[in-house]
């Protein structure tokens, strides 16, 4: 039995009828857009549309692969290794002996067989370095590293086991921060008259501008005596030095230290390379002419070392290389020397990648050609 009812506003009857409304709701329920009845392009695939969809697919892939390959095979690249694992390298040397004093020079000869003519960037490569692990990508504070105070002195526990060093707070906390890269690389060129003349290297505009001015900030703002907002505060473990002295120059010290950001941005492949520094294009010559080169990456002592069961530094004064140590998890290290053009370093992946799926498409449209005519002409 339906309910019915009544209203009377201004002399006018009005009558609702619950049944009648239930109806126009679920009505509303099938509309067009629910039903997904709405006018839509459906093409058909006959076999003309496909053989030439895959025509132009192949016309316009096989040009552009080309260029890409040609591109990416212009762009001059050099890999040196400097891991050491020649016995006679000097490197190795290095790494194995302990008797030497406060440095170890470890000194890598190279030739270049034509020359830089372009801006040339400088980086390091690491290899079986997982900076994609979960636990290690996690093992981080953002809010400490953009400047907050109250994140400053207490870490977040995602940083643990680098959170705290003797009962202070370390800045930057996490195992990322606790691994950054720290070896020293210098480039020179051996001139016959003049003898070794040092590459200018610079490390301003490494870093990406977002995270330079806007992920990473400073405790307490852009003026303030680092040494003293840092007080309180404890390095990482495996660092020389405290956040604040990682460079002399105000606007590139603390947590905006370019370095430091570059090794912050984690690598999503064990095979990696982050950029070091720039080799400015200089007006009348070439930025690398083609030559011999040296490159020198400096080891220093350090006197305390890292205790093998806990995370605190032992007092026991036994001598500790600071390169970075790679042969721990079997990796190598490199640097790289490369130019650039308007698709970026050196990728040959991207142009095999176009020419394959091109070629692909017009052998396919040569095959469907064939069958089509065959399935005509019986």
């Amino acid at each position: 039995m339906s309910r019915f009812t009544a209203n009377a506003d201004g002399g006018q009857v009005s009558v609702f009828n619950p049944r009648q409304a239930d109806t126009q709701k679920k009505k509303s329920h099938k509309s067009s857009f629910r039903q997904q009845k709405l006018p839509a392009w459906k093409p058909v695939l006959t076999t003309g549309a496909v053989c030439l969809a895959l025509f132009i697919i192949g016309l316009l892939f096989i040009p552009i692969g080309i260029a890409l390959s040609a591109t990416s095979a212009n762009i001059n690249e050099v890999k040196i290794d400097y891991t050491g694992m020649d016995k006679s390298s000097s490197c190795f040397s290095c790494w194995k002996s302990s008797s030497w004093n406060n440095t170890c020079k470890c000194t890598v000869p190279f030739f270049l067989d034509r020359s830089f003519d372009s801006t040339v960037f400088m980086y390091y490569g690491l290899s079986n370095f997982y900076q994609n692990h979960r636990r290690f990508v996690s093992s981080r504070h953002d809010s400490q590293l953009n400047g907050n105070m109250e994140s400053l002195m207490e870490p977040s526990k995602d940083c643990e086991p680098y959170a705290f060093r003797d009962n202070k707070p370390i800045a930057p906390c996490g195992a990322i921060a606790n691994s950054m890269f720290n070896d020293t690389l210098d480039l020179f060129r051996n001139v016959p008259t003049v003898g070794d003349v040092r590459i200018p290297l610079t490390g301003k505009g490494i870093a990406w501008w977002t995270d330079k001015h806007m992920k990473f900030k400073n405790p307490g703002g852009q003026d303030q005596n680092l040494t003293t907002v840092f007080q309180g505060t404890s390095r990482p473990l495996n660092w020389r030095r405290p956040v604040s002295e990682l460079d002399q120059d105000p606007e590139n010290n603390g947590f905006i230290n370019e370095d430091f950001i570059v090794w912050m941005r984690n690598a999503a492949l064990p095979t990696f390379r982050k950029l070091y520094r720039i080799i400015h294009k200089t007006k009348k010559m070439p930025t690398l002419a083609r030559g011999n080169y040296t490159l020198h990456v400096v080891y220093s002592i350090l006197h305390r070392v890292l205790h093998p069961t806990s995370n605190h530094i032992s007092s026991v004064p036994k001598p500790l290389q600071s390169d970075y140590p790679v042969r721990s998890f079997q990796g190598r290290k490199w640097v790289i020397l490369s130019t650039s053009s308007w698709m970026g370093g050196r990728n040959p992946f991207l142009g095999v990648a176009y020419l394959v799926v091109g070629s692909v498409s017009l052998f396919l449209w040569v095959v469907l050609l064939v069958l089509h005519h065959q399935n005509n002409n019986p």
